[in-house]
């Protein structure tokens, strides 16, 4: 670093911070390192006293923490998302559009173990709102050597470590199975909770059909469901290994591909996942009616963004698959369905 004249220093960057006493024994800090001064900070550091400066002299083989931080944004900040103008070092990631968070986590790891790059971001598959912060990233020295830069930068070759996929409209069928509903002895309480749910996204309710125990039943409302195009179908009840719960075996005699009947997440170990000609069929265990959050909300957003549901993302599910009932629940901020 060099000392110069305040008047001189517009352009450099100052290489400590600048201290302001405020009235009332407070102290501020106006300027801080890594400042580059403008035009306009001249007549304020002379209000503080600041006739010299120390200011980093120029090195062709640094670059400045801003620079840097913007070129890091350029390689993680990928499809719908925003990154603020950079300030010392740091860039914030927003949405924008509400969607599901997808992050390529080993290239993010990657980054981390340069030691010089920093990034803070939320889970993989976390459902997100236009203007939800998604990242936080910096460089971590004031000054960063290119060569170290250039390592990151070949890190980040290739797609963007970070996008939102954005949720899609779709058309949403409900199949109700149940002799008690289907003959008017109780009334049916997971419509309700499920058509709040929906009513957070994108959909189409193409109606509800109730039906008895009986899996031809059932089976038949779930095709009358597909040749309406809808494009995502939820059969409730009849999900345990029960001899009269026929449910799965409703699903399976569509010809639905099943991903899988059983998961590790409670609430919501016999939820079902399956496809059917594109088309999302899910089996919904009577436990979900209990519960605030469970399986079904962990996987919403992922299906309304397009995702397709692997058996692997379901078994990854049991890190984190296990809700806490919390009293006041703030899922999805939370580990609840985290990977």
């Amino acid at each position: 670093m060099k000392e110069i004249k305040t008047v001189d220093a517009v352009g450099h960057v100052i290489c400590h911070d600048i201290s302001q006493i405020i009235p009332g024994g407070k102290r501020g800090v106006p300027f801080k390192k890594g400042h580059i001064v403008r035009e306009e900070d001249i007549a304020v550091l002379h209000s503080l006293g600041k006739m010299h400066l120390f200011v980093w002299e120029p090195d062709e083989n640094l670059v400045h923490e801003n620079e840097a931080a913007a070129i890091l944004y350029g390689l993680i900040g990928g499809i719908n998302t925003k990154g603020n103008e950079p300030s010392e070092g740091k860039i914030t990631v927003t949405a924008a559009v509400d969607g599901v968070l997808r992050i390529d986590k080993d290239r993010l790891f990657a980054l981390n173990m340069t030691d010089d790059a920093a990034v803070a971001a939320r889970h993989d598959f976390a459902p997100v709102r236009k203007g939800d912060s998604l990242a936080a990233t910096r460089i971590i020295p004031l000054f960063i050597e290119k060569e170290k830069l250039q390592t990151i930068r070949e890190i980040g070759v290739g797609a963007p470590i970070l996008n939102v996929l954005p949720y899609k409209h779709m058309k949403v069928g409900i199949v109700t199975t149940g002799n008690e509903v289907y003959e008017g002895l109780i009334q049916d309480g997971f419509a309700p909770i499920l058509r709040k749910k929906l009513a957070e996204f994108d959909v189409e309710d193409l109606g509800q059909i109730i039906v008895p125990d009986d899996n031809e039943s059932a089976t038949k409302a779930i095709l009358k469901f597909k040749e309406e195009g809808a494009d995502l179908i939820l059969v409730t009840g009849g999900m345990s290994v029960d001899p009269d719960d026929r449910t799965p075996l409703a699903i399976r005699n569509t010809g639905a591909e099943v991903i899988t009947y059983g998961t590790p997440v409670f609430p919501g170990a016999m939820f079902l996942v399956s496809y059917l000609e594109g088309s999302v069929v899910l089996g919904l265990p009577g436990g979900l009616l209990h519960s605030k959050r469970s399986m079904f909300d962990i996987l919403l957003p992922r299906i309304l963004a397009g995702i397709r549901i692997e058996n692997e993302d379901i078994k990854a599910l049991g890190l984190g698959g296990l809700c806490l009932n919390c009293e006041t629940c703030v899922f999805p901020i939370c580990g609840f369905g985290a990977v």
